[in-house]
């Protein structure tokens, strides 16, 4: 029988040399493999920025730089939660009063986010343990329902108007607002429209949104034709590049929204009032949809993915293209290449 393992030499041995050394077996036990020494606030924001994508840069760049204002000279592994606790209150106390201002609770809960993709990051590379990430051991605030709503065909229509009927460059203003009331997509999906992203045969778009997500959606033929039309007016040729352009051919920026709203809000009182914006056109034209065509069809309209809140039959019941497309010629009145009845 082979000698065990309590009274190998070996082991014998390794332990005497331990006890001399004044080194017990739970001390090895304890040791940790060496950690790159943690950088400052204000060496690894940049760093971090450059590693996500632009919208997640665009959401949390504000908030990153409060950090930096806060502690740029201090180690990412030195807040303790209690800290970031005080940062989220002061935020939040110091938030710029809107008159859509919901008591600074957006700010909070974004200054949160902010630093658990940091500390996300941080993980990742090697310099806190996911156990030792003190953002996450801080509650964001609840975020409270959204005051949008649907927009009243009536007010649509003024807003249609007054978008022709004013500012420098109402061909491109009213094609925005057609584009956004068709299709329901954010801004960020009709910016990052290219060209080679019209299937003019069937009468598609390709959108890239947020969280990664992509999709065909239908638009009527009317648009694709005016979308063409905008494009061969103003496209460089290049059909990787953006597709909606100023009449100088530079690409759309965000700016274009927020003069548009701001101009519309002139003209308008209940719209500057109310603070609406595009996003209202998505919340009308789905609203629309779910009356008209149901849920499923709202949810792939919008462009949601099987995620949320309405469980693993959202997998089973998933509504199609085609479904999509019949909804579209109903809300614009148009034939539509898909809309066929099966």
């Amino acid at each position: 029988m082979s000698q065990s393992i309590a009274g190998r030499p070996e082991l014998e041995a390794a332990r005497l040399l331990l006890e001399r050394m004044g080194i017990s077996p739970a001390d090895l036990l304890e040791v940790r493999p060496a950690r790159p020494p943690a950088p400052t606030f204000a060496e690894y924001v940049p760093v971090v920025a450059a590693a996500v994508s632009p919208g997640t840069r665009r959401a949390y760049g504000t908030y990153w730089k409060k950090v930096v204002q806060a502690w740029g000279d201090r180690r990412i592994d030195e807040p303790l939660p209690s800290e970031i606790e005080q940062l989220r209150a002061q935020v939040q106390a110091n938030v710029v009063a809107r008159r859509n201002n919901r008591g600074g609770r957006s700010a909070a809960e974004h200054v949160v986010a902010a630093l658990r993709c940091l500390y996300r990051r941080a993980v990742a590379d090697g310099y806190l343990d996911a156990a030792d990430n003190p953002a996450l051991k801080v509650s964001k605030p609840r975020r409270l329902p959204s005051t949008r709503r649907a927009i009243g065909d009536a007010r649509l229509a003024e807003i249609n108007e007054v978008a022709i009927r004013t500012g420098d460059d109402p061909g491109l203003d009213s094609l925005l607002i057609r584009l956004h009331t068709e299709t329901a997509c954010r801004r960020a999906g009709a910016l990052a429209l290219r060209p080679r992203d019209l299937d003019t045969d069937e009468c598609l778009i390709f959108l890239r949104e947020k969280g990664g997500t992509s999709r065909w959606q239908p638009v009527s033929p009317t648009l694709t034709r005016h979308l063409l039309a905008h494009h061969a007016e103003r496209g460089d040729g290049n059909r990787d590049g953006s597709l909606l352009r100023y009449r100088d051919g530079r690409p759309l920026t965000y700016r274009r929204y927020d003069s548009l709203w701001a101009r519309i809000g002139q003209h308008l009182r209940w719209v500057h009032t109310q603070q609406i914006s595009t996003h209202w056109l998505r919340h009308t034209t789905l609203t629309w949809v779910e009356r008209t065509y149901g849920h499923a069809v709202a949810r792939a309209y919008a462009g949601h993915t099987d995620g949320g809140g309405s469980g693993a039959t959202a997998t089973y019941v998933r509504a199609t293209l085609q479904e999509v497309a019949i909804a579209l010629a109903g809300l614009t009145g148009e034939d539509h290449p898909l809309a066929t009845e099966a």
